[in-house]
């Protein structure tokens, strides 16, 4: 019987064992030092919250996976031997394999500020982020203020978790607007008057230079780029994410941001796969990035890879980009490809609602009108519908005259379309006798 070890039990690595499981009888262990059973990592927030308590976030009952003979080993791995097939782990045992599934997630970034690695500095990606954020900043009254670097999804998640405890929140971000290196400028705008709005003090062009130490070991202020000093109990390090790979330094594993994989998720090493956050495609798909830290990329891949290891050949395909997010109080979905300033011979039509914060921004090829993605702003649209626009290679006037064969929103919620419609007219005809 093969022996299938997989290192991680987020969402990939889980996903993974699986569909394993469906598809074969192979031996399968699943190594994490992080908790006893697979999360939901994106509920975390909601814990600190109050909404759930941990036990909530798990999706399946504690007798799941001995059932479904998957094998749990609750352990920290130190080294993988990729010569003799086998992972010790940080306590000193060996565990060998016949294929091994490296899907180790990520870590928040560093990037040498002074005072990085003091108490009361941190990220929020883990099971143990979590329990730390519970001792660093539990009130108001242990943590007076709080500062956030980075103006990321995590960033803003971490913000409105500090303000349910009544922690006041200084947010820095870089960009002259919330997110702006990825939305349109109407978009970030939007955001970041959204952000105020909740009574964060967020700074816009301004970046940490320093985290100082009161010296006992601890956070107690930081300085600006600029020079200024901000007093604080606590630093949010939200400034993205990176693969978590230090384990593999000379282990023979080819990495360079991320762990190399080719279409098949497989590494230079022969029966060693990646998936996930710490997977790194050596050419990318289409416009998508070679590393992706995003839920379902994950969740594909795993699903994917257990087709590979099953003798169901299968390249990874993760068709047209989407995903979703919420910034405090408004939802947010993209779908295909929406830049941040158009890409060469194509332009933004945006529109937005008056006093709210309905919106929505397409992106479109000038020359052949075709439709090349939307964000979407507080108006929940399907991703079927977007997904079989994007195949059919539909225009953009197709989807304006068609938007509400997307909509999902309760039966008797004040529907956007027909306004947008005129309004999308009424652009074209401008734009034309302006030319």
């Amino acid at each position: 019987m093969k022996h299938i070890v997989i290192i991680g039990n987020g969402i990939a690595g889980v996903t993974a064992a699986r569909h394993i499981r469906k598809l074969s009888d192979h031996r399968i262990t699943i190594i994490s030092g992080e908790t006893d059973y697979f999360f939901s990592r994106t509920a975390l927030m909601y814990v600190y919250m109050g909404h759930m308590k941990f036990k909530h976030t798990q999706p399946y009952e504690n007798w799941f996976w001995k059932k479904n003979r998957l094998e749990l080993v609750k352990a920290w791995v130190k080294r993988v031997n990729v010569d003799q097939k086998e992972v010790l782990l940080e306590q000193g045992q060996t565990i060998s394999y016949d294929q091994l599934v490296l899907a180790t997630g990520s870590i928040p970034n560093k990037f040498g500020w002074p005072g990085e690695d003091l108490d009361g500095v941190q990220g929020l990606v883990s099971k143990m982020d979590l329990e730390l954020l519970e001792k660093n900043a539990p009130d108001n009254s242990t943590c007076k203020r709080a500062v956030i670097i980075g103006g990321g999804l995590i960033g803003v998640e971490l913000a409105e978790m500090l303000l349910t405890r009544k922690i006041p929140v200084t947010f820095l971000i870089r960009e002259k607007y919330f997110w702006d290196g990825v939305l349109p400028a109407p978009d970030a705008q939007l955001i970041s008057q959204h952000i105020k709005l909740h009574h964060v003090d967020l700074r816009h062009e301004e970046e940490l230079d320093e985290i100082l130490d009161n010296g006992s070991g601890r956070v107690h202020a930081i300085t600006t780029k600029k020079g200024e000093r901000i007093d604080c109990d606590f630093v949010g390090l939200c400034a993205g994410v990176r693969p978590q790979i230090n384990f593999l330094k000379d282990s023979g594993i080819e990495t360079n941001r991320g762990i190399l994989v080719d279409r098949f998720l497989q590494t230079n090493v022969p029966d060693v796969y990646a998936i996930g956050d710490c997977a790194e495609q050596r050419e990318p798909v289409g416009e998508r990035k070679a590393v992706e830290a995003v839920w379902y990329t994950g969740r594909m891949m795993g699903e994917t890879l257990a087709q590979n290891l099953c003798g169901n050949p299968t390249a990874w395909n993760p068709g047209h980009w989407f995903n979703s997010a919420k910034f405090m109080d408004i939802e947010y979905q993209t779908y295909g490809w929406v830049w941040n300033k158009p890409k060469e011979g194509n332009a933004h039509y945006h529109w937005k609602e008056k006093d709210s914060n309905r919106a929505i921004t397409i992106e479109y090829h000038l020359a052949t009108r075709k439709f090349v993605g939307i964000n979407t702003f507080m108006i929940r649209l399907q991703h079927k519908q977007f997904d079989q626009w994007l195949s059919n290679g539909a225009t953009v006037d197709e989807v304006i005259r068609n938007l509400d064969l997307a909509g999902f929103d309760p039966e008797f919620y004040k529907k956007p379309f027909e306004a947008i419609k005129k309004d999308f007219i009424n652009q074209s005809q401008d734009s034309v006798l302006s030319h």
